[in-house]
């Protein structure tokens, strides 16, 4: 090799290892371990200098929220919760409180919470009305045909507990917040899943409630 040439490369080479050495360093910075004892801490008593709600003010203790129109979260999909954060920002989903508090977490504080929810057993529900019963598990299992809606147990599997990464978990599910969700997704203002949006928009209120009671039975 050209005597020359030889400096010119040995800088160059320096200069990539510098380079490499410094995305490696910031990928591991990136990708660091979520800690479900800060989630647990920031889960339960937010953080008021940041504007982070408390979240167990609405969804409960561990997770599992009392009030019907809130979602339980113990034992979601880190993925699902994940990705819910990420529309709030923005016009996928609009909601006031989760909007201002999605935007106020760090992607740090969003893998903790999700690590200690991840830790935490969800609570049974129940399905309450015994006429729609028979409905809504057969929308579930089956789907309905002449309406081209799949059966909700493909993605969701037989017993509601999802696919991580794919599909969230609704076993136990509140009624009245699967039916909501439903509802939304059919009137276009939660526009976060165009394959339920273009399924809900085929389901009478009937089957929407019906299945939803069922799902709550799941467990």
């Amino acid at each position: 090799m050209n005597r020359v040439c030889l400096p010119i490369v040995k800088s160059l080479f320096v200069a990539f290892l510098a380079v490499t050495s410094f995305a490696h360093a910031s990928e591991e910075k990136k990708v660091a371990k979520a800690d479900p004892a800060k989630g647990e801490a920031l889960y339960n008593t937010g953080d008021a200098a940041r504007n982070v709600t408390a979240c167990i003010a609405c969804h409960g203790a561990a997770g599992n929220s009392s009030i019907a129109q809130n979602p339980k979260l113990a034992g979601q999909h880190g993925a699902y919760i994940h990705k819910q954060l990420t529309n709030f920002k923005g016009p996928e989903r609009n909601n006031a409180i989760m909007t201002s508090i999605a935007k106020a977490m760090t992607e740090e504080d969003a893998q903790n919470v999700i690590a200690y929810l991840a830790k935490q057993k969800p609570t049974p529900g129940a399905a309450k009305n015994k006429d729609t019963v028979e409905l809504g598990k057969k929308i579930y299992r089956g789907g309905i045909a002449e309406k081209s809606v799949p059966a909700c147990a493909a993605c969701h599997s037989a017993n509601g507990a999802g696919l991580p990464a794919q599909f969230p978990r609704l076993a136990g599910q509140h009624q009245d917040y699967t039916a909501a969700q439903l509802t939304s997704f059919r009137a276009g203002t939660r526009k976060n899943s165009e394959q339920m949006s273009k399924i809900a928009k085929r389901m009478s209120d009937e089957e929407i409630q019906a299945v939803s009671d069922y799902i709550a039975g799941l467990n």
